[in-house]
């Protein structure tokens, strides 16, 4: 097994000699990225050249997407998936799965337009009984392929604290590995499949709880493969990573393949299978690459039916993507837990729930004070820039259609948020926050305007209805009351403020300064 960047005319060389062979092909949390970055990586025109280069050199090819397909760019803020579903259809996909994305603007939205896909759409353990998706999804698919049956199952995440409840009324959740041990010895000793094959949506990062790819391999009996999305982890072949190796032993110490290609469709998952060796190979055999997508393709390979069909969209997004509303002094990363982007993000919900808290109190609705700003980090998409932003960047990077809330809290479900988000790494909180951990990464001590936040006393955080309802794995927060709710996006929260700083001559800054310190013990 090897990682491979292929130039288009090597694509061919992928061609092996057994009649029986099998290509599988997959990607994962594409996330709306229907054109290439500003480094020429992913875009769907150049996944398809890739997809249509290994069907011609291959004779037994299946597509696979393990979710998220949408959310993130503004092809689905402002079209809310008539691009990217239809695309799906265009790249010919065989097996598709739900993220939890696709739930964001509601199951009957995600219902509409998954009864349009062509592939095969699975979920093992979402029921959708009584719901608008009832009917939808099955547990699995079989593909015969020259005699041989490969089995498809779809393993969704728990979504308590993941996903809005709203969005997802009415569905049920049923264990993972539990589920998905169940089909499997039902593909492998009732259908007679010779391999299985776990399309999950689950993640390869351990961050709570629910389970992830290697749990539900170490606890299988009868999975051959896992096809992963959720955590954007990029699983190296030949088990070049120790903390995420591509071969785990499952329960009964055979091996499993796992994969995962990382996130924005800048990799196309490639597994190589000789069905007739399948007595005597094992997972571990099987060819597993990364091809890399890239801009290296000319336009006349690209396919002008799907090139056609983007234009028009595209046309549409061009004068919100050029349109500047600001300066940035320093680019802002978007992947880090704790520094300048996240620190940035919360300083304005600050700054936006001190005004708020402001007019409460003179209205004496609330004695507000103290106040903190908090936003997760999951909800920052892109990096920032150095230089100009402009409009689509802000509206790329805040794509949710979360509001402002200023939530009221006790101290204890503070401290206990704030330990939550410690320990997975950080959130953002504001410039009037310090939390102080110790080397286990559990909290010491938070401060809060510089005093000990008291367990027993009121405070108030401005913050996004979303982690006000106790979501990202922050179920303390939860247990507040929300004693005031903004109507605008924050997206269109965040543009004024942008535009306020601008009118006064600043820029967007970040400070870098980390808010999550570990204690200093003095010897």
């Amino acid at each position: 097994m090897r990682s491979l960047a292929l130039g288009a005319s090597a694509l061919m060389a992928l061609a092996g000699a057994s009649a029986s062979d099998l290509v599988i092909l997959h990607t994962n949390d594409t996330h709306s990225m229907i054109d290439p970055d500003a480094a020429g990586q992913g875009g769907v025109l150049q996944r398809k050249a890739i997809i249509d280069s290994v069907r011609n050199a291959e004779k037994n090819v299946l597509l696979v997407d393990a979710g998220d397909v949408v959310q993130g760019t503004l092809y689905f803020k402002f079209f809310g998936g008539d691009v990217e579903y239809p695309l799906m259809n265009m790249m010919d996909y065989d097996i598709q799965i739900l993220g939890n994305h696709e739930f964001d603007n509601g199951l009957p939205a995600m219902a509409t337009h998954y009864r349009t896909l062509k592939a095969d759409r699975l979920s093992a353990n979402y029921d959708f009984t009584g719901t608008p998706a009832e009917g939808i999804f099955k547990p699995y698919a079989i593909r015969e392929i020259d005699g041989h049956k490969i089995g498809f199952i779809g393993l969704n995440i728990d979504p308590a604290s993941l996903i809005a409840t709203s969005c997802y009324e009415g569905m049920g959740f049923l264990p993972v590995s539990e589920t998905a041990n169940r089909y499997a010895s039902i593909l492998k000793d009732e259908e007679g499949c010779d391999l299985v094959v776990a399309v999950t949506h689950i993640g390869a990062v351990k961050e709570n709880a629910k389970e992830t790819d290697y749990d539900l391999a170490r606890n299988s009996k009868d999975i051959d493969i896992i096809i992963g999305g959720h955590s954007h982890t990029v699983i190296l072949p030949d088990n070049a990573s120790k903390d995420y190796p591509s071969v785990v032993a499952n329960a009964e110490g055979r091996p499993v393949l796992v994969t995962q290609t990382g996130k924005y469709g800048r990799n196309l998952g490639y597994i190589k299978i000789d069905l007739d060796d399948l007595k005597k190979e094992t997972p571990a055999d099987f060819d597993y690459q990364l091809i890399a997508v890239t801009d290296r393709f000319a336009p006349a390979q690209l396919d002008s039916a799907m090139a056609g069909f983007i234009a028009p969209y595209r046309e549409q997004l061009d004068a919100i993507n050029a349109k500047v509303i600001g300066r940035s002094d320093a680019a802002m990363d978007n992947n880090a837990r704790v520094g300048a982007y996240p620190n940035w993000a919360s300083d304005f919900a600050e700054d936006f729930g001190r005004a708020v808290a402001d007019s409460l109190v003179a209205a004496g609705a609330v004695p507000v004070r103290p106040l903190i700003g908090m936003m997760n980090v999951g909800g920052i998409r892109h990096p920032m820039p150095q230089g100009d932003v402009t409009l689509g960047e802000i509206l790329s990077t805040f794509p949710f259609a979360n509001r402002m809330v200023l939530l009221e809290l006790k101290g204890a479900d503070l401290i206990e948020a704030l330990d939550i988000a410690a320990v997975k790494g950080g959130e953002g909180v504001s410039r009037s926050v310090a939390v102080v951990t110790g080397d286990d990464s559990h909290v010491r001590r938070v401060l809060v305007d510089g005093a000990e936040v008291d367990p027993e006393a009121t405070y108030y955080v401005s913050t996004i209805d979303y982690l006000a309802g106790g979501n990202d794995d922050l179920l303390p927060l939860g247990r507040g009351q929300i004693v005031w709710r903004d109507e605008p996006e924050v997206s269109e929260r965040i543009l004024e403020y942008i535009s306020r700083l601008s009118a006064l001559g600043l820029p967007v800054s970040g400070d870098p300064r980390p808010r999550f310190v570990e204690e200093v013990t003095v010897k």
